[in-house]
């Protein structure tokens, strides 16, 4: 008999759950796919395979509780091994080289100031209104701070934030004014702000002066000039470029220090150039079509419609596939005007060589032998490439985390079982929404955290959902 605390599901044919011990004789197995989501379901790590996963702590936060926001670190069994009092959008821990050998470092959001009342969506939390942002130490002390130099006081910081070598820190803020041709209401204009040590701000790029230089006909430029959202392009990465072998050999665009951004409402992503603060490459933000009703993605091959994409960003110096960019590309609504999306299709994770604009690989459902739609978050989520060649993605609007070699095959996987405000509007008399929605995770490497800090590494075997069942009552 199987206990009703035991709650597995399978969507696709992988395991989403916490794999007990009591569960583990029933071993691996191949089941049918079940195509939806069930109201209950299981948290934890659902299957791990040591040999072949990158073994390391993972790192999450969440700052949509504004009463309650919280980061995580934990180890490959599921374990939390460490947390912090504070979160970002996102939560990052910063390599010990670049903290003068700190360990267990963590940007998030220090301070948050109250809503004026313009909200992304109404009634929830206005996730814009970051008025500091900081590093904080293992021990949750703060060790910097910076944002108050910005217009109004806030740095209205969200979806990503960096460290530069030089000590400054670049962050994706809002700035909340009029723009020209866009009629006399405040909008969301993502601004590009580097702060120096103090705080100041000693550079800054402001969306709205260059949107013609974005790839937009002047029929788009209209409807984006036109739009009901008051974030009109919705600018979800921040990335400045390091080292990499384009530049080297004289591509300047690829420089580092060069900044990429990405852009879901308007699916582009686009390198600038620090110096001139023109955008010298871009992808988007009208594709080819891709309609895989007449046949599957050919990889290689030319890059196709992207929509909605996250966490654009080129691969460091030393990882498999370093120089290429990889993209998590949501297939959620997005463009002027939306794009057509595929009725069987589902999130896909793109790597792309910038040179060829071309995609050299990808993974979807069906890299692990699932149906694409079986791998699917219309909003937020992440990719990371890892040290052996697999890669840590997020399927950010189930709290799914999981890793898959080059070949597809799912070697650890993880439930959150945290849940959180989501970002849908509110319903008159209905409680807010809540789920395990997770923005973006990080792989941490052992050697980064203090030492005698624990990690796990028992392997878990995937179970057949098909043998689990919760028993009625007596």
């Amino acid at each position: 008999m199987i206990h009703n605390t035991h709650r597995h599901y399978l969507r696709g044919t992988h395991l989403r759950g916490t794999c007990l011990a009591a569960m583990l004789a029933f071993g691996l197995a191949q089941a049918p796919a079940a195509l939806a989501a069930p109201s209950i379901y299981p948290t934890g790590v659902t299957r791990y395979d040591p040999a072949r996963a990158y073994n390391s702590y993972v790192l999450f936060g969440d700052n949509t509780n504004e009463n309650d926001t919280k980061t995580y670190l934990i180890d490959m069994n599921g374990h939390v091994v460490h947390t912090w009092g504070h979160a970002g959008f996102p939560t990052k821990m910063l390599p010990p080289r670049a903290m003068d050998g700190k360990k267990g470092v963590i940007g998030v959001e220090i301070s948050h100031e109250k809503s004026n009342g313009i909200g992304i969506i109404p009634g929830l939390p206005d996730v814009y209104q970051t008025k500091e942002i900081g590093f904080v130490g293992w021990n949750d002390k703060v060790l910097w701070k910076g944002g108050t130099a910005a217009p109004d006081g806030a740095l209205h910081q969200h979806h990503d934030w960096a460290r530069l070598p030089n000590g400054n820190v670049l962050a994706l803020g809002s700035w909340q004014h009029e723009i020209p041709d866009f009629g006399k209401r405040v909008m969301y204009d993502d601004v590009i702000y580097e702060l120096n040590p103090k705080g100041e701000i000693v550079w800054q790029w402001v969306t709205s002066e260059h949107l013609g230089e974005l790839g937009f006909s002047d029929k788009q430029l209209a409807m984006i000039h036109n739009t009901k959202l008051l974030d009109y392009f919705h600018i979800n990465d921040m990335e400045p470029l390091g080292p990499n072998h384009w530049a080297k050999a004289g591509d300047t665009r690829f420089a580092p220090g060069n900044i990429m951004i990405s852009a879901r409402n308007a699916n582009f992503t686009a390198i600038i150039d620090r110096k001139t603060g023109h955008v010298v490459w871009e992808i988007g933000p009208n594709y080819p079509a891709r309609n895989l009703l007449l046949g599957a993605d050919k990889v290689p091959g030319p890059i196709n419609q992207i929509s909605g994409q996250h966490d654009s960003h080129m691969i460091p110096e030393g990882l498999p596939g370093a120089g290429n960019i990889l993209i998590f590309d949501n297939q959620g609504e997005g463009g002027y005007p939306p794009v057509a999306l595929n009725p069987l299709g589902g999130t896909r994770v793109l790597e792309i060589d910038p040179a060829k604009k071309e995609i050299v690989w990808s993974y979807t459902g069906r890299s692990s032998d699932m149906p694409e739609w079986s791998f699917y978050s219309p909003i937020v989520g992440s990719a990371q490439r890892l040290p052996n060649g697999n890669t840590l993605i997020d399927e950010g609007t189930d709290g799914r985390v999981f890793q898959v070699t080059k070949d597809g095959a799912i070697v650890w996987e993880y439930v959150s079982p945290y849940q959180v405000r989501v970002p849908v509007a509110a319903l008159p008399g209905r409680q807010p929404v809540v789920g395990n929605l997770l923005y973006r995770v990080q792989a941490v490497p052992y050697d980064w955290v203090p030492a005698g800090t624990p990690h796990a590494e028992k392997p878990v075997k995937a179970l057949n959902p098909a043998d689990f069942h919760v028993p009625t009552s007596e």
